[in-house]
């Protein structure tokens, strides 16, 4: 009731929803009956390390090594849905063992949840929507789960993604999430004894061979080989489709507004290469600032991002001078990603255990993006 605001009628309603989608799942002999498909074993990162000081599990989310195209491309999702709901039965089941342990109500879930590593490529569109697709799922079927999350290694793009989770967030949520500054060992210190905290994040926990990121527990991901791909043409729903002539390029524009925003992209053609590049428009005429290449996007798909510096016309440009004898058909998609929102960065700088996020930001490297 309380995941509802105590509305009796939604709180039904959700209850009603969530029993549907259990049977549908199976998700009451998920436990010993569902065996995830290989890749999500090697490649889905995140894993369980222990239990904090209240009891509720640790679970570690290594965010910034997750490779969502690579799974989503070598993956169905019913399977990545139901190896998500094996997480959760798993820490359900682990409430009533550590309730009888202790002796008291265990409940709750405290995640750590690393961002080392993100970069732009995590805005890919299909991705975001496939990872908010998961939360809500989440949230509908195990309301009231997330005790804490505490974030730390943030990237400067964390408020882009922040602003597209947001809708997802109730108000209640927002006061689970911590963002912890370059020194969050000690804060993470006050949810999670130093045993039950990996090493390589200031505590005492390793693996066997000493290994301080607990390999063994938590999955490091990674980039998925091609060989556990799936044919599917999912990845062009949504695509625009375009033909570039024999001979010829094709310009597509972009106008951006504000600075610093970043132009995110993807293509894929059939059957043939082609060249590929983004120019911008200015007073001399186009300027690359992507040069043209020759790319292999009808062999895997190509995306990629640019952090506009300067407000005005980009233009992405599919090349097909070099070829006299064929035409290609190229699916792509784009969009502007606006990053200076004072509302966002506002509600940002509340979650940030000391300070706010402009000084928590400036602690970054550039590398993060």
């Amino acid at each position: 009731i309380s995941a509802r605001c105590y509305d009796v009628d939604k709180a039904v309603q959700m209850f009603r929803t969530s029993m549907a989608y259990r049977e549908k799942m199976k998700v009451d002999t998920i436990l010993h009956d569902y065996d995830p498909p290989e890749v999500l074993k090697k490649y889905l990162t995140g894993g369980f390390c222990g239990h904090a000081k209240d009891g509720s599990p640790v679970r570690v989310e290594l965010y910034g090594k997750l490779d969502i195209k690579g799974l989503m491309a070598s993956s169905k999702k019913s399977d990545l849905e139901k190896a998500k709901l094996k997480q959760c039965e798993w820490t359900v089941q682990d409430w009533k063992n550590e309730s009888q342990k202790r002796g008291y109500r265990v409940d709750g879930l405290t995640v750590i949840f690393d961002m080392e590593g993100v970069s732009t490529r995590m805005l890919w569109r299909p991705g975001i929507q496939m990872y908010l697709h998961m939360v809500k799922v989440l949230e509908d079927n195990y309301p009231e789960m997330m005790r804490r999350l505490l974030v730390i290694n943030a990237p400067r793009i964390f408020p882009v993604l922040y602003k597209l989770v947001r809708p997802l967030i109730s108000e209640d949520m927002k006061n689970k999430i911590h963002i912890l500054a370059g020194n969050y060992s000690d804060y993470l210190k006050k949810y999670v004894d130093p045993d039950n905290l990996p090493m390589c994040y200031g505590g005492k926990l390793t693996d066997p061979d000493g290994n301080p990121r607990c390999v063994t527990m938590i999955c490091q991901g990674g980039d998925v080989p091609e060989e556990y791909f799936l044919q599917s043409s999912d990845l062009l729903a949504g695509m625009t489709k375009i033909s570039v002539p024999r001979g010829e390029k094709v310009l597509i524009d972009f106008n951006v507004e504000k600075e610093g925003s970043i132009l995110n992209w993807e293509f894929k053609t059939e059957d043939y290469d082609i060249g590929f590049g983004v120019l911008y428009k200015s007073d001399k005429g186009n300027v690359p600032v992507v040069p043209v290449s020759r790319v292999n996007s009808h062999l895997v798909a190509e995306d990629g991002s640019w952090t506009c510096q300067k407000t005005g016309k980009y233009m992405l440009c599919f090349d097909n001078g070099f070829s006299w004898t064929k035409s290609k058909i190229v699916y792509y998609s784009c969009e502007v990603l606006y990053t200076d929102d004072k509302e966002i960065r506002t509600e940002i700088s509340k979650l940030v255990e000391e300070g706010d996020w402009q000084t928590l930001s400036e602690k970054f490297e550039t590398t993060h993006l």
